[in-house]
């Protein structure tokens, strides 16, 4: 395994803690998608994974490495973290900013070669964003941003990507875009972890998924076993339908409307989701 987590917790000092007991190992080439709601700490979890963060307990080993033994331009050299958003004060161009990702492998007060703007342009056309190459970052949309942090991270030429909400600013398209890069760079030998609102994006583009909920994985697996109606209504609150469509050769994720179901005739009207309807029968 490239990663081992083991037993890891996080708390910020005097608060109660974000998550604890997480397990899990990363394989070569694998994505593992993290799904869950708003504020239960996925976002902690990645930062923990990149070593911004410390754990108050447990372990990272990476490559078989306790990963707090290690210096950060050596971790900078197997992870990439793309954040799900980031502060922009200088109006480098975007090609500069995705250069600034060879960072871990150049020397003290040396400067980018032939070589490191030639692997920054590769990622730039990898993400489809050439066309504004030459832009201030400043001047580009949120979505096109996104785009460039996602290229910056891999100029870095991480044998591990982590990727918080990766398509949470981009449009439709770009994020199906997205999703196709995340497949590729599996392909090619990349490992990913990424966090997602999202349950489709599971049977999209991940080997394996976690659900996180109370600061635990509530359940882990391969998405077929994990994606269930039931989980997804204990994570998020809401009903959900999950069939399979023959038309994309996958399953497919359908969230209910408040206040509908699938029941028909007697079932229907039985169903609690609808009490106005069963009031109105017993009249």
């Amino acid at each position: 395994m490239i990663l081992e987590v083991s037993d890891a917790g996080f708390a910020y000092p005097g608060r109660p803690s974000i998550f604890e007991g997480i397990t899990f190992p990363l394989a070569d080439r694998e994505v593992l998608c993290i799904l869950g709601p708003n504020g239960i700490g996925k976002s902690t979890l990645i930062r923990c994974l990149a070593n911004l963060y410390r754990l108050c307990s447990g372990s990272i080993r990476l490559f078989g490495e306790e990963m707090s033994r290690l210096p950060q331009v050596e971790i900078a050299k197997k992870i990439g973290y793309v954040p799900q958003t980031h502060e922009i004060v200088f109006p480098f161009t975007v090609r500069d900013f995705v250069l600034m990702g060879r960072a871990p492998h150049l020397a003290a007060f040396s400067s980018p070669g032939k070589e490191d703007y030639e692997k920054a342009d590769e990622k730039i056309a990898l993400v489809g964003v050439e066309k504004i190459a030459e832009k201030p970052v400043n001047e580009i949309s949120g979505g096109e941003f996104q785009l460039a942090m996602i290229a910056r991270a891999l100029t870095q030429e991480p044998a591990i990507l982590l990727l918080d909400e990766p398509t949470s600013h981009l449009d439709f398209g770009n994020q199906i875009h997205v999703l196709e890069i995340i497949d590729q760079l599996a392909k090619s030998g990349l490992s990913v972890i990424m966090s997602s609102h999202f349950p489709d994006h599971a049977f999209l583009s991940s080997d394996t998924v976690a659900i996180m909920k109370y600061g635990r994985f509530m359940a882990y697996g391969v998405a077929e076993k994990v994606v269930t109606e039931e989980n997804l209504k204990q994570t998020y609150g809401v009903d959900v339908s999950i069939t399979y469509s023959n038309d994309v050769a996958r399953h497919v994720c359908v969230p209910h409307k408040s206040g509908t179901c699938r029941c028909r005739g007697a079932r229907h009207l039985e169903c609690s989701g609808h009490p106005v309807v069963v009031a109105a029968a017993g009249r």
